[in-house]
Parts: structure tokens; sequence; C-alpha cells
């Protein structure tokens, strides 16, 4: 067999191969969708006027607390308010907070579980908009 012979049926083989490989590749549908990229500016909130609401009946016990927040937590169902509580035995513990209708004062129920005062040591609120 000559050199171009040899060299053609090489081509040939390997062109059926690939041809054959073609023809058992399954397809795959993508939908169109969107992407993009953007930037803001994230900014804090002023958290001051925190008060503490002590059981009645157990004074050492904290019920709840509230603070005022600057700028105001929006109505629209978008803020949401987190508090941790950090302790100083077996912590951070974090209570769900409601804001009032005016979104500057935020109240959170801390019974469950129950704070006291003897084991908080520090504050962190978190707040995302």
């Amino acid at each position: 067999m000559s050199r171009v012979a040899v060299v053609g049926l090489v081509v040939g083989v390997s062109g059926a191969i690939g041809l054959a490989a073609f023809a058992f590749t399954a397809s795959n549908t993508v939908p169109a969708t969107t992407v993009g990229a953007g930037s803001g500016t994230v900014s804090g909130y002023t958290v001051s006027s925190v008060h503490y609401t002590l059981n009645t009946t157990t004074p050492v016990n904290i019920d709840s607390l509230s603070f005022t927040v600057a700028p105001v937590i929006p109505s629209t169902g978008t803020g949401k308010v987190v508090v941790s509580a950090t302790l100083s035995v077996g912590g951070p513990t974090s209570y769900n907070c409601t804001s009032n209708t005016t979104g500057d004062t935020v109240t959170c129920a801390t019974t469950s579980p129950q704070l006291t005062a003897d084991k908080l040591n520090g504050l962190t609120v978190v707040a995302a908009q």
C-alpha cells in the first residue's frame, strides 16, 4: 500500500468515527436567562435608646428589649431585624424582632430562650433591608 493510500485510509476511518460519535451525542436545551451585575451603597443603621423590660416576678429575667433605629426599617415587608444577644455562657442566642408601623422602633421578645441579666454580656444588632 502506498503512503497516500494509508493516509487516506486513516483520514477516512477517523472521519467515520467522528460522524458516528456525533450521531450518538445527546442535545441539551438551555432556556434563555438573564444575568447582571451592579453596585450600590451599603450603609449601617444607628441603634439608640436600648431598653430592657424585666420580668415583674423574676427581675433577673429579661422578657424583651426595644431600641430605636435610624434610618427607619421599611414597612413593605422587605425589612428584617435579627438581634443577637451575646451571652457569657451558652451564647450567642438570636431573637427575631418586629418594628412598629413607623419603622423607627424595634421590639424583641427575649423569652424563648429566656434571656437573663446575669448572662447578658453584649448586644449585636443585625438589620437587613
